[in-house]
């Protein structure tokens, strides 16, 4: 497997001439741009449209959270951008998840389109025991993620976003096809608001079937140098699997 469709960079800038720049730049060394709050914010669906035109793929990372009918009308919204990947956050519930992935399928077949995956949010990475304390939350990251995970499958979602920690265990409850989405992917160790973190060839040794990698990328002085490293680390890791 190329190792570079493993990959999705995330797009975490303020302006669209900067996120156009960065696909143009990274199209031919990425499987996927991650969309955010931010940048969608900013200039809305035309980011979306840029990346498909250059025949690259979408992650839309906007985390839908709330009433199962609201939730399910942005889904809808999201078939018809054309996105690959959307998320929601499994704390949504149940009903939520079920009604968000029955009403992509269900818009993907009218439109005679592809469906999108979509996948659901576990515990954010810049979260650890101690905030879930403070949130009133008395069960660790590590039981959190894995009660949501297996909600997320019982949903009908096609997978979710997790920590590297985590990875191992949603592989072994969920199965082989069940995608796991890293983020807190680092080559060095700098955590910044990042709480759990991973390398590249961590991940995917574990079982992610998706890393996503920006600032590391974005800010490196040699970012094609570094992106070389990188999917030799991919490389690495798939071939001792």
């Amino acid at each position: 497997m190329d190792p570079k469709e493993k990959l999705i960079f995330a797009l975490d800038v303020e302006h669209f001439q900067e996120a156009q720049k960065l696909v143009m730049e990274f199209k031919d060394h990425v499987g996927m741009f991650k969309v955010g709050k931010q940048l969608f914010t900013h200039c809305g669906p035309k980011i979306v449209d840029f990346i498909k035109l250059k025949k690259s793929k979408v992650f839309l990372d906007l985390k839908y959270h709330d009433i199962p009918n609201t939730v399910a009308k942005a889904s809808i919204e999201a078939v018809k951008l054309g996105v690959d990947i959307l998320n929601v956050h499994t704390a949504g519930g149940f009903t939520m998840m079920k009604e968000a992935k029955a009403a992509l399928y269900e818009t993907a077949k009218n439109l005679h389109v592809r469906r999108p995956k979509i996948i659901g949010v576990t515990v954010l990475t810049s979260i650890d025991d101690e905030e879930l304390k403070r949130m009133g939350i008395g069960i660790s990251v590590y039981e959190l993620t894995k009660r949501l995970a297996l909600l997320a499958k019982e949903a009908g979602l096609d997978g979710v976003v997790a920590g590297g920690s985590e990875i191992e265990m949603i592989r072994g409850l969920c199965g082989k096809d069940f995608i796991i989405l890293t983020p807190g992917v680092r080559i060095e160790e700098k955590k910044d608001d990042q709480k759990r973190t991973i390398t590249p060839v961590e991940a995917i040794q574990k079982g992610a079937t998706y890393i996503v990698l920006g600032r590391a990328v974005r800010d490196s002085k040699a970012p094609q140098q570094l992106l070389a490293k990188i999917s030799e680390d991919i490389k690495r890791g798939l071939s001792h699997k």
